[in-house]
């Protein structure tokens, strides 16, 4: 199980921008030179961003991408459910149920509970992260995280 590179490139360069904080904002080639990744892919990652809402776009000699609203108010679940998806979602059984029409296992599955509990785990930390978390030091982060109380239970 892993995230995409979009997902990945996304939130470094959600990141970039909130730090960036500036009112111009910063350009494609400025967003692809720092993070190391084509302008093609820049334009496509920060294209997703915007319509998902993170983002706004100013054309023009001193253009570029700004945050949509505060770096608190965007939180790290929201930007990757809006790239990628969710790891597991009710639509994994029907799209892995391999050539039959119902999947073998739809009435009694330990891999299916296995995936909810792993997805809600998942969610209980990411929809307590907001991307100004994601700007703090690696250490005070963890330190976060650790901090989290409970997460979320799955009702079997």
């Amino acid at each position: 199980m892993k995230f995409s590179t979009q997902e990945e490139y996304g939130l470094r360069c959600l990141l970039l921008i909130a730090k960036d904080g500036g009112e111009r904002g910063l350009t494609i080639p400025e967003i692809s030179k720092a993070e190391g990744i084509t302008t093609h892919n820049t334009a496509k990652i920060l294209r997703a961003l915007r319509l998902g809402g993170f983002l706004e776009s100013a054309r023009g000699q001193i253009g570029g991408y700004t945050l949509s609203r505060k770096a608190e108010d965007i939180m790290v679940k929201d930007v990757l459910d809006s790239l990628g998806g969710r790891l597991f979602d009710d639509e994994f059984c029907n799209d892995h149920r391999g050539s039959v029409n119902i999947c073998n296992h739809s009435i009694d599955c330990s891999i299916r509970s296995i995936w909810q509990m792993v997805q809600s785990a998942v969610d209980g930390v990411l929809k307590n992260l907001s991307i100004k978390d994601l700007i703090a030091s690696e250490e005070n982060l963890v330190s976060q995280i650790s901090n989290f109380r409970s997460v979320e239970t799955i009702k079997l």
